[in-house]
């Protein structure tokens, strides 16, 4: 494996090197290692460091036509049996290896083929989970169409294929995202995914849904999905509701926002699932940073979530940042778990821009647990997480 990387990594570097092709190759990279103190974590506690490297390679072919590659190593430091005999280079993957082309004369569609992140909207359903070192990319066709009112994007994704020797069932998301600017003070989102599986239980959700977000003195978002079809073979009925309202102030170098989220719960009297799936989502940006909510509805128990948060945000320099986040969870049902109480997160951060290629950021977690989460396993006492992560680019 690692030969194949080295292998990789010269060919990269040859194509950027070539006299007639060095205008249009453009070379991308980022290392970034993270520490993380989690206390407690299995029955104990534990300090790890993981580091993500990338190396990219954009080449506008033409006018219309462009391919990106980028390879990509996650692993935990430490992990290989040997310094010097280990070579196997486990976790070497390609993260995103696609074309683009730009129609000639329909100049405004373009299409995407191959493997490639996506983020829809606020990254509520559809995202690249960019903080986790691994981060999520899709397998599929993705159609852009872009005009002065907004844009469209299409998209279909292969999540599974039972041919695959890794697989068992077909998985497949489709999807159409609607962006339509300059609805009054703000902009408009119109949505639609269906997630569907094969299988002996098949699960046909469709999710549909708006996103209005504006800017301005006070800036804000409204968002509400409607999940509806089957899920595991069984009638689906669920929604999720969202609000956020903020501003700034000091000049505008602070900022604070109140946010509140409902996502509903199963109700334990009926065979109809009423749960909301959160799919492929950036959950860490909305749930805490702590991430005991990453993987919606099973950290969750089924019993939904209420998420009431306040987040401050301060930027004493253009190259400094540092803010707070307290969050305080709940079910959104009552009688599914014996308690309704999650328990409250602190999440505090602190970042430093050194240059426009290297950003060193801090975060420390405080997490008060609540009985639900002791109730599911997920805590077993209050927890403290902290990490150091350094991010450089090229």
């Amino acid at each position: 494996m690692k030969t194949r990387l080295i292998a990789a990594v010269c060919a990269l570097a040859a194509v950027g090197a070539t006299p007639t092709a060095a205008q249009d190759v453009t070379l991308s990279g980022q290392v970034r290692p993270r520490y993380e103190y989690r206390d407690p974590v299995g029955g104990g506690k534990d300090g790890t460091t993981s580091m993500r490297v990338r190396l990219g390679a954009l080449a506008e072919v033409d006018a219309n036509l462009s391919v990106f590659v980028q390879l990509q190593d996650v692993r935990t430091w430490g992990e290989e049996t040997h310094p010097l005999f280990d070579r196997s280079a486990d976790q070497l993957d390609l993260h995103q290896g696609y074309l683009r082309y730009k129609g000639e004369k329909l100049d405004w569609l373009t299409a995407t083929v191959g493997r490639m992140e996506t983020n829809l909207g606020g990254q509520r359903l559809v995202g690249a989970v960019n903080w986790t070192q691994q981060a999520q990319s899709f397998d599929g066709v993705r159609l852009d169409l872009t005009g002065g009112w907004g844009d469209v994007k299409l998209l279909a994704y292969t999540i599974a294929d039972e041919t695959a020797p890794t697989q068992e069932v077909d998985k497949e998301l489709y999807g159409a995202y609607a962006t339509v600017k300059s609805v009054g003070p703000g902009v408009l989102d119109l949505y639609w995914l269906y997630d569907r599986v094969e299988g002996a239980t098949k699960t046909d959700q469709h999710a549909l849904g708006a996103r209005y977000a504006f800017e301005g003195t006070v800036r804000g978002r409204v968002e509400a999905t409607l999940e509806t079809g089957t899920r595991a073979g069984a009638d689906l009925s669920a929604f999720m509701v969202g609000a956020r309202l903020g501003t700034s102030f000091a000049g505008g170098k602070a900022s604070a926002t109140l946010w509140y989220d409902y996502l509903s719960g199963d109700d334990p009297g009926t065979a109809e699932v009423e749960v909301f799936h959160t799919l492929y989502a950036t959950n860490h940006k909305f749930y805490g940073f702590a991430d005991l909510f990453l993987n919606i509805p099973v950290h969750t128990g089924g019993a939904g979530l209420q998420d009431l948060a306040l987040k401050m945000d301060w930027r004493p320099e253009s190259d400094v940042r540092v803010a707070a986040d307290l969050h305080r969870f709940r079910t959104a049902r009552g009688d599914v778990l014996a308690s309704d109480d999650f328990g409250t997160e602190l999440d505090l951060t602190l970042s430093h821009r050194y240059s426009p290629h290297l950003t060193a950021t801090a975060g420390l977690s405080r997490v008060w647990k609540g009985d639900a989460l002791v109730e599911l396993g997920r805590l077993t006492k209050d927890m403290t997480w902290f990490y150091v992560m350094l991010d450089a680019r090229f």
